[in-house]
């Protein structure tokens, strides 16, 4: 109903890049911590491979082209809640794993989630900016890669030193699925 403020667009603009900077600290964290978890599992450097690559991309590749098409269909704000909501809770998954397995299968659960964050919030900027500023807000929503990433790897490390491995996904983890409701409640 009616014009979105500038403000108010740049409150969406704001809470798409925290929720993209998520999507990359759950992607990134699995490298810093692969030494540590390679030692405690007794892990291989091809499980690590398959764990950190192929599980996330499997889901995540497969997963986006139908995701985007109901995000054309249905809420994108429900739709990025969920995603976010599922991301997070696989990422705090992780730090529960006693096995391979259980952490090759987080790791799916992490990228099945994800698939559901990008498309959606593409729709929700060009909905929120005109084309006039659409180019910008993009590049700004980009943000969140190497912010995400640069998070992922320094909060990963300080985390695992003072705690460890299973703390740095559990608390990151749960950092994302507090942040969903807050996205909910706040994103008309």
């Amino acid at each position: 109903p009616g014009e979105p403020t500038p403000a108010y667009r740049a409150y969406v603009l704001f809470i798409l890049v925290v929720v993209y900077t998520f999507n990359f600290i759950d992607r990134q964290i699995i490298g810093i911590l692969a030494i540590d978890i390679k030692a405690e599992l007794g892990l291989t450097d091809s499980q690590i491979g398959l764990m950190s690559g192929f599980a996330f991309a499997f889901l995540y590749t497969f997963l986006g082209i139908p995701i985007a098409y109901l995000a054309d269909r249905k809420s994108r704000v429900w739709i990025m809640t969920g995603a976010l909501t599922i991301w997070s809770a696989f990422t705090a998954l992780c730090g529960l794993a006693q096995n391979y397995t259980q952490l090759f299968l987080s790791r799916v659960g992490v990228g099945f989630g994800e698939a559901g964050g990008v498309a959606p919030a593409y729709s929700l900027i060009s909905d929120y900016f005109p084309a006039r500023q659409r180019a910008r807000a993009l590049a700004i929503y980009a943000f969140g890669i190497p912010i995400g990433s640069a998070i992922g790897i320094i909060l990963g490390g300080i985390l695992t030193s003072i705690l460890d491995w299973r703390w740095a996904f559990i608390i990151i983890g749960l950092a994302g699925v507090i942040v969903a409701p807050i996205f909910r409640l706040t994103m008309r």
